[in-house]
């Protein structure tokens, strides 16, 4: 399905605020509720919206501490990193990318503490035989969060 200006529009201000009811969504871009109602079904059902989220503040749920691990694979035949990707699925991890370059993964993970970092690595790493090596660093600051596409 070909997104219009009105499919644009609406997906840019529901990323902002997913929980706009549709009267106001429907005076952003100038149509009709049940036309916006219509749309956005449309966009759900077409895998444009995958899902409706709220985003939290880690601070206020003591999840202070923002790591940035790379993760380089000792194997790297379809198995391996498929095992890997499963591995690096679990809720301890907020993002996980595979990506070129010479590192194989790159995780961010949000933790309350060094202690539960250590957890985490001995499980997922040190005790990983694909995990030929990795490196974290620590962010100072979260300059930028966000999920927007659009």
């Amino acid at each position: 399905m070909p997104l219009d200006k009105f499919d644009h529009a609406l997906l840019k201000s529901l990323q902002c605020n997913c929980q706009t009811p549709l009267r106001e969504l429907a005076e952003v871009v100038h149509l009709s509720t049940a036309s916006v109602q219509r749309r956005v079904q449309k966009l759900k059902d077409e895998g444009y919206i995958k899902s409706n989220v709220a985003i939290l503040e880690p601070n206020k749920l003591d999840q202070v501490i923002t790591m940035v691990v790379e993760v380089q694979a000792d194997k790297t035949q379809a198995i391996d990193l498929h095992l890997l990707k499963e591995s690096f699925s679990g809720p301890e991890i907020q993002q996980c990318y595979y990506v070129t370059g010479e590192v194989d993964f790159l995780l961010v993970l949000l933790v309350p503490n060094m202690e539960r970092f250590q957890e985490i690595c001995g499980r997922l790493f040190d005790n990983n035989a694909n995990v030929k090596s990795f490196r974290t660093m620590v962010a100072l600051d979260r300059v930028k969060v966000t999920l927007d596409v659009l």
